[in-house]
């Protein structure tokens, strides 16, 4: 039996970021069709299609084609035990993204070989890049035209600053696309599509030497000598391969593919298992020690909270990192934030909603556990040595409406939707000051998140609101609101005082020179962008 250094040494712990539409879910259901956890894969698309990607399990992501929640979908390959964390790519659910994030141990970066680096690419590279976590990239779509592959390297180092060493490199795009040069085993691994717009099933791979005449008739005679005349380039200019810096995060493997054609997925799986790092150390807020994942007891930080992933139980599970040690169905540990014991009596392993009761998992897994309702997000359960892990950031929301139910008599349901869509994070609720739930006032991040939370009213709680935008732009808290008598405040007209759910004291303002009046006409009134609102 494997010992726990063993099974830790096999974990790979990895997200997947890129911009919307870049085909990042499409990978991702590609990984599972070559680990065998699908037959056939689907992929991300709009309403027509009815083979739906199997890690967007939400109505909405269903219905729109997107993904608007980071799934967590967990495999074995190689002997590896693999948890990807597929996130979304819009923008408008970024806070969710970054917060998954801070669960991950290396990342694989998607980007479209025709559009190149985006806006929310970088966005995701740089929480990455302040992690110094490994970043693999996967030049995507190469079954249609994409921009020269020396200009994608050369936008890559330039806008990310991370240096970049092709893996394998490709012949030709879109039509002309004839499959890759591996420059490790210096072989053509040339291209054979199934002649369907979405392969569904794993493609044959035919192998080639380069130089061989038999490559002429291949990929063609124009496509073998521009192939040579790259390499001898890249073998003279391109950085080469370190692991050392890989690991570090200063140099990024790149690999060509197409995940919608199935094309170079599995050979970078084996290199991406290959070359990523196992789990490493985390540090103990407290002490500023690190804690050791093989030699010290178990212990994780709660990074998700997702309610309703089982409609029949109205649950509420917390994901879990992992960070130390062996996790034991019904072990106790000690919930650092709650200052008390208690069992973690169900464990869950995750294939997007679909789940499977674990009785161990090791450092580097992730886990659900029942949630009665004592999660925030950010804490820490741990089991023999006391450690407490940093708390995961709170974003402050960029867009504001007053939300109200439709149904008076849906009172308690709406009550119950509200705090548990804001305790996931998707959201946040203040109410004015007195006021009760009848009515409160959301924030979020994107509006598209607005939409989300409406449907999710209507369908796991029955539960339909009114919404009415309002116009504030920025919000502060106040600090030390216990000496301040919030209601004396000298405040333009349309400024409000709010609460958040933790009862901490708030004011939302409509402009920025609405947040300069209320300090100079307040003496000693100090405000903060951040603020403990996490459940």
């Amino acid at each position: 039996m494997p010992s726990i250094a063993d099974q830790i040494a096999s974990r790979r712990t990895f997200a997947i970021i890129s911009h919307p539409d870049a085909g990042k879910t499409t990978l991702t259901e590609k990984l599972l069709l070559y680990t065998g956890q699908l037959q056939s894969a689907g992929s991300v698309k709009g309403k027509s299609s009815s083979k739906h990607a199997v890690s967007d399990w939400m109505d909405i992501e269903k219905q729109r084609g997107i993904s608007v929640t980071s799934s967590v979908l967990q495999f074995t390959y190689g002997g590896c035990c693999v948890n990807i964390l597929d996130t979304p790519g819009h923008q408008d659910f970024s806070e969710d993204t970054y917060r998954t994030l801070m669960a991950a141990d290396a990342a694989v970066m998607v980007i479209d070989g025709a559009k190149g680096v985006e806006a929310q690419t970088v966005k995701l590279f740089r929480v990455c890049a302040l992690r110094g976590i490994p970043i693999f990239t996967f030049v995507n779509k190469l079954d249609r035209e994409i921009r020269d592959p020396f200009e994608l390297m050369e936008e890559i180092e330039n806008v990310l600053g991370i240096g970049t060493c092709p893996m394998n490199w490709p012949i030709g795009s879109g039509r002309n696309f004839r499959g890759v040069f591996d420059r490790a085993s210096r072989h053509v691994i040339a291209f054979e599509g199934d002649g369907r717009a979405n392969a569904s099933k794993k493609v044959d791979e035919i192998e080639a030497a380069l130089g061989d005449p038999a490559l002429d008739e291949l990929i063609g005679t124009e496509n073998h000598r521009s192939l040579m005349d790259d390499i001898e380039l890249l073998d003279g200019a391109a950085d080469e391969f370190d692991l050392d810096t890989v690991r570090a995060g200063k140099l990024s493997p790149v690999f060509f593919g197409s995940a919608l054609t199935n094309f170079g997925v599995e050979p970078f799986l084996k290199d991406f298992l290959r070359y990523a790092p196992a789990p490493g150390p985390h540090t103990d807020a407290d002490s500023g020690e690190e804690v050791d994942p093989l030699t010290d007891g178990f212990s994780g930080f709660v990074f998700k909270i997702q309610a309703n992933m089982d409609r029949n139980h109205r649950d509420r599970i917390a994901f879990v990192r992992i960070c130390s040690g062996r996790f034991e169905r019904g072990m106790d540990a000690w919930h650092v934030q709650g200052g008390r014991k208690i069992k973690l009596a169900t464990g869950t392993a995750m294939m997007a909603d679909d789940r499977a009761t674990v009785d161990e998992a090791y450092a580097g897994d992730i886990v659900g556990l029942f949630d009665p309702g004592i999660f925030s997000i950010g804490d820490t359960v741990c089991a023999g040595r006391r450690v407490r892990y940093a708390g995961i950031p709170t974003f402050a929301p960029e867009h504001f409406a007053r939300v109200s139910q439709v149904d008076t008599m849906k009172r308690k349901q709406f009550v119950k939707g509200m705090e548990e869509l804001a305790q996931e994070g998707a959201i946040q609720i203040f109410r004015e000051l007195g006021a009760g739930m009848e009515s409160v006032i959301v924030g979020v991040v994107g509006t598209l998140q607005f939409d989300v939370l409406e449907q999710r009213l209507k369908s796991e709680y029955r539960v339909e609101v009114r919404r009415q935008p309002l116009g504030y732009t920025d919000i502060r808290w106040i600090a030390d609101a216990e000496s301040v008598d919030v209601a004396a405040l000298d405040l333009t007209r349309d400024t409000l005082r709010v609460e958040d759910m933790r009862g901490g004291k708030l004011l939302l303002f409509t402009s920025p020179w609405n947040v300069d009046w209320a300090l100079e006409h307040n003496a000693g009134l100090t405000l903060s962008e951040f603020g403990n609102v996490s459940f």
